[in-house]
């Protein structure tokens, strides 16, 4: 190939275990009249062949590995990644028709990140490269799957990152329906996929929004930052006494009460609220539950922000745990990247401290295993969920 980047001496390390980003810092030097988007080979200093990538000299991550072998990267190269990627959702949740069908690196499609609603499906494009071979993706995917539509959701401020434009269309068929009803272990929810947080959904909570069945049972729950009424509907699920999901979208509370109604559920209630000054005002009136839920969106998407992220989560775990009764329970969760797992235990513990509550951790999770992380990435591991008895 007459496209090659040449690695700096001993840069190669972190590729060998299975990291698939080069960052422009760790280049020596490029071979050929090379654009960004193109596909290249990536050589070590000793000129060992380590793989072929998608560059964008104009990133922090110059070059995205696609595969260490050689091979053509055209239509049956997706095709093939796609489909091993959708056959492990089906080992994962047999006979479920919704979930995370390709998450990025950790399927070995770098920048590429697709959903799959029902007969939609949802793609955003993090990547330049991506973006230049979205007519092979889209021919892939309709081949494999025959979709009544996929819509692009390339409205995520990363791609400014890569001098991607942002913007939100169909790329084939119909634009899916803001009524669109999708099922998940055994619950319906109506999605918006056009309008609504992430693709219109939040799979990557499913397997912790299952968990509650161990400690809902006959309680009174608040869950806050409830959105569309995810962990809401599990709760009802599991048999609460009564949910009180807190959310401050007029739009996330009508799509989570409408959710309700789907599923005959009647121990529901929905507040349109600031999360903060609801909390607030409960420690205020003394008002207690059994089991309260935290899962707000992240706090900050850079390293420079992560202090004054700290302490939001802080005080909203300060006050969630002044809310819960003596021996209830406390699940907290965090979608920042940069708020890494030790971070996130250091403030629970902080939190504690300022609220002056004890607290026992039960059960520590992560995403659900449709977004699988890959162990050579770090980046690939993002969400935490603390289950917790509070004292």
């Amino acid at each position: 190939m007459a496209f090659r980047v040449t690695l700096k001496k001993n840069e190669e390390t972190r590729l060998l275990i299975g990291h698939l980003w080069i960052f422009s810092n760790e280049i020596d030097h490029y071979s050929g009249d090379i654009n960004n988007g193109d596909i290249i080979e990536v050589v070590s200093s000793q000129n060992e062949f380590l793989g072929l990538g998608l560059v964008n000299k104009n990133s922090l991550i110059a070059v995205r590995i696609l595969t260490k072998e050689r091979e053509e990267i055209n239509v049956g190269f997706f095709k093939k990644r796609i489909s091993q990627a959708c056959h492990l959702r089906q080992e994962l949740y047999p006979g479920e028709r919704s979930y995370r069908l390709v998450y990025g690196e950790s399927d070995f499609l770098p920048g590429l990140v697709i959903d799959k609603y029902e007969n939609y499906l949802v793609v955003q494009v993090l990547s330049l490269g991506m973006e230049q071979r979205l007519e092979m993706i889209s021919q892939a995917l309709t081949e494999i799957f025959k979709p009544v539509g996929i819509y692009l959701r390339n409205d995520v401020e990363i791609r400014s990152l890569e001098g991607m434009d942002l913007y939100k269309k169909p790329l084939i068929g119909l634009e899916p329906p803001s009524n669109l009803v999708i099922e998940q272990n055994d619950l319906e929810y109506k999605v918006d996929i056009v309008n609504g947080q992430k693709t219109g959904f939040f799979f990557d909570q499913r397997d912790n929004r299952e968990a509650l069945k161990n400690y809902v049972s006959g309680k009174t729950v608040l869950d806050c930052f409830c959105y569309s009424g995810g962990f809401s509907m599990s709760a009802a699920k599991y048999e609460c006494f009564k949910v009180i999901g807190v959310e401050a979208s007029k739009d996330a509370v009508k799509e989570a009460q409408e959710n309700a109604g789907l599923n005959g559920f009647n121990n529901c209630e929905f507040v349109t609220a600031d999360v903060f000054d609801y909390l607030t005002e409960a420690v205020l009136k003394n008002t207690l539950f059994d089991v309260v839920n935290v899962d707000p969106p992240s706090f900050t998407k850079t390293k420079k922000n992560l202090p004054q992220a700290i302490k939001g989560y802080r005080k909203l775990n300060e006050l969630a745990m002044q809310t819960v009764k003596k021996g209830g329970m406390l699940i907290s969760s965090s979608c920042s990247h940069y708020l890494d797992e030790h971070t996130f235990i250091n403030m629970l513990k902080d939190s504690a401290l300022r609220s002056r509550r004890t607290l026992r951790l039960l059960e520590f999770r992560g995403q659900a295993k449709d977004h699988p992380v890959l162990l050579a990435m770090p980046e690939t591991k993002y969400l935490k969920c603390a289950i917790m008895e509070v004292q």
